[in-house]
């Protein structure tokens, strides 16, 4: 039956939801493709959160204090991550940049395999043990992700970095002829979408705990919230991952897990043949 804390579930889900979807956004805008392991990197955030917590002192707000330690661990993987998977293939065609995503992801959900093996892990409660509850947990899980949005368009919006990430991303020629390091740029946007999708598999490792093959999942709803959105855009990335992750909760609560996966992509399909531009996107030749 439905209820506030139902709704409530479902929010916070998609909160974490639209940190991965964003830092998907960001890489399409910045190169022009896909990020096939964006999901592992959330996966991969959520096992950074163990790790991390298990060296803090256990009557502190662990994620809370794990969380920037997260996001400089996750960015560092994300700046190795564009010097391996992108840099040396920049300028070859997308598809190329497809496959070297995917091997990424597929050597990180192994190698986390390998070490931690395949049961889950629960990851830490962003409040303390005894604030752990479920409404405590999602409220907190959907203040630090709109925390992160806003600052995320703040730093986009208004500042002067912000100017040369977006610069970067709309004409890069231009932009390296004014003097704005583009290659810089570029690995700074792979090491902000890295720690975005590290801070949601943080977020998700308490309630919905961590294993390996986590990415996959979490690849696939980063991936439909972008195209109910409208492919590239950075607002409709964040309201269609809030949509599909309430719509799978509360689908779930009132029939089934199964049936909620069912009836998301059958929704998917239907929004396409309505709108193949997504509900936020321009229809093509509208743009000036």
């Amino acid at each position: 039956m439905f209820s506030p804390e139902l709704l409530l579930a479902g929010l916070g889900l998609g909160a974490a939801y639209a940190l991965a979807a964003l830092g998907f956004v960001l890489i399409i805008n910045a190169v022009g493709a896909v990020n096939f392991a964006q999901g592992d990197f959330v996966m991969a955030g959520g096992y950074v959160a163990v790790v991390v917590t298990a060296l803090l002192p256990p009557s502190l707000a662990p994620g809370l204090l794990a969380l920037p330690l997260v996001l400089v661990a996750m960015a560092v993987l994300g700046l190795l991550f564009s010097a391996l998977a992108y840099l040396p293939l920049r300028g070859q065609p997308a598809v190329a940049v497809f496959i070297s995503t995917i091997a990424v992801g597929l050597i990180l959900r192994q190698s986390v395999n390998a070490v931690f093996g395949a049961a889950p892990r629960a990851g830490p409660p962003v409040l303390t043990p005894e604030m752990a509850g479920a409404m405590f947990s999602q409220v907190a899980t959907i203040a630090a992700a709109a925390l992160l949005v806003a600052a995320v368009h703040g730093l986009l919006k208004h500042t002067q970095f912000g100017r040369h990430l977006r610069a970067s991303a709309q004409d890069p020629e231009m932009a390296a002829a004014i003097g704005v390091p583009v290659t810089w740029m570029v690995m700074a946007t792979f090491a902000l979408a890295t720690a975005l999708a590290g801070v949601a598999g943080l977020l998700l490792s308490h309630v919905y705990l961590v294993q390996p093959e986590d990415g996959t999942t979490y690849m696939l709803k980063a991936y439909i919230a972008v195209t109910l959105g409208g492919w590239g855009r950075v607002g409709g990335a964040v309201l269609g991952a809030l949509a599909i992750a309430v719509f799978e909760t509360l689908v779930a609560a009132l029939v089934s897990q199964v049936m909620a996966e069912v009836l998301l992509y059958l929704l998917v399909l239907a929004v396409l043949w309505w709108r193949p531009q997504g509900l936020m996107g321009e229809i093509a030749g509208r743009r000036a």
